[in-house]
């Protein structure tokens, strides 16, 4: 119902709003700004440089040419449009869900899920069969927005994003995959990194919570279309999705399932259910559309047999790169990491580049640079630390930068 949370916003005056609004460090201040807090971590986010290579990376088809298809970054575009507008309707911060969506996926991997999934198999697993995942994406934009992400102060230093609690809380408790429906926000402030599982853990805010039913809804119809335009689905596909609308809402449709259509409609039935009470929740027949349409998904997209060999690639692309640069670690005392990489000089000066920004490689450089107003974040005297640098190396990288890196290591 319209303005059905307005007494749950996160707002001034809001038992939850001085946690809501903490940040690790102070920001610095132009003594002019006229942004809210929210706005602020929207524009922060905005600007940094793991937003801008998500234009380069995989939403479900890798490396994609055709300029129409959905990348990661035009992704939480449409997570922002669809919880900004359920967010305005309920009467909630809709200046807090868009500032959670634009960062929800900026630690993602390069080759989308899969190149996660890559980058999990390279960490060493803690024994036993049900171990959590070690590179999660939800997590990794966390530490992402916390450690690796930085803009220039007025004086030129580098300095963190150092976003709000309840933005950082919505960033790592995102997770869209989980089939929830009636959900509703955790009562207690927990430190975001004793979270140890994608989905275990509700967010903080109602605004959050938005976000993560809002990344569902605006995945779901646009890969259908993407789909579509790839020829991906063949006609048992399209009549499997005509009658999937006949048994969930009694209604025959067209050859097509509209995706502008299909996000409407979930958004308003969404803000018609909800309520404080109730919690953010789906007609019966609207959440089993979108589990029906999930599964269909993964049958006929996800899965899809050319999406698969891509896979085979990514991991050659992805496991290649880890190797070569694992064998660097002896000329880090000597900082002759670039001149060890000499032959593959794009991957040598960003990974020296690398190098310097987060660890203590060169300090001299560090600070001639302004990199020493951050905390070094990787330890290179242990080869647990320096595989962790290599890896969130890695997973900052586009489809397009990783493909090219591997190019220079193969050719001759």
């Amino acid at each position: 119902m319209k303005d059905a949370f307005i007494q749950e916003k996160c707002q001034e005056g809001h038992p939850n709003w001085q946690q809501a609004i903490q940040r690790q460090h102070q920001l610095y201040s132009r003594n002019n700004d006229i942004r809210t807090e929210f706005e602020r971590d929207y524009t922060r986010v905005l600007h940094c440089e793991a937003f801008r290579r998500l234009k380069h990376k995989t939403q479900v088809f890798f490396a994609p040419r055709n300029d129409h298809i959905c990348t990661r970054m035009e992704h939480v575009f449409h997570v922002a449009s669809v919880a900004s507008t359920i967010a305005k309707h309920l009467g909630l911060n809709e200046q807090l869900a868009a500032a959670i969506a634009l960062g929800h996926d900026i630690g993602h991997a390069p080759f989308g899920h899969f190149g996660e999934e890559c980058l999990n198999k390279l960490l060493p697993q803690k024994p036993g069969e049900n171990a959590p995942k070690r590179f999660w994406h939800e997590r990794n934009s966390l530490f992402f927005a916390d450690y690796i992400e930085t803009l220039q102060d007025p004086e030129g230093r580098a300095k963190n994003l150092d976003l709000t609690y309840a933005v950082r809380d919505g960033i790592v408790c995102h997770c869209g995959e989980v089939d929830e429906s009636g959900i509703r926000p955790r009562s207690q402030a927990i430190p975001l990194y004793d979270i140890k599982k994608a989905g275990s853990v509700q967010p903080y805010t109602w605004e959050g919570c938005v976000v993560k039913l809002s990344d569902k809804i605006a995945y779901l119809g646009r890969d259908i279309e993407d789909a579509r335009r790839y020829h991906i689905l063949d006609m048992g596909a399209y009549r499997q999705l005509r009658e999937i609308v006949t048994e969930c809402f009694g209604f025959t449709t067209g050859k097509t399932v509209n995706t502008t259509v299909l996000i409407n409609d979930l958004i308003v039935d969404l803000c018609q259910q909800s309520s404080p009470e109730a919690g953010l929740v789906f007609s019966p027949a609207h959440f089993k559309f979108m589990n029906k349409l999930k599964s269909f998904n993964y049958a006929n997209i996800y899965r899809h047999w050319r999406l698969l060999e891509f896979q085979n690639y990514a991991t050659v692309v992805i496991h290649t790169i880890y190797r070569l640069l694992s064998q660097t670690m002896p000329y880090v005392p000597s900082q002759k990491v670039g001149f060890c990489l000499k032959q593959y000089p794009l991957l040598g000066a960003t990974f020296e580049d690398w190098l310097v920004k987060y660890t203590d490689y060169h300090p001299e450089m560090r600070s001639r640079l302004k990199f020493d107003t951050i905390q070094p974040v990787f330890d290179l005297s242990s080869q647990e630390g320096f595989n962790k640098c290599v890896i969130e190396f890695i997973s900052g990288m586009t489809d397009q930068f990783a493909i090219a890196v591997h190019g220079e290591i193969i050719s001759f």
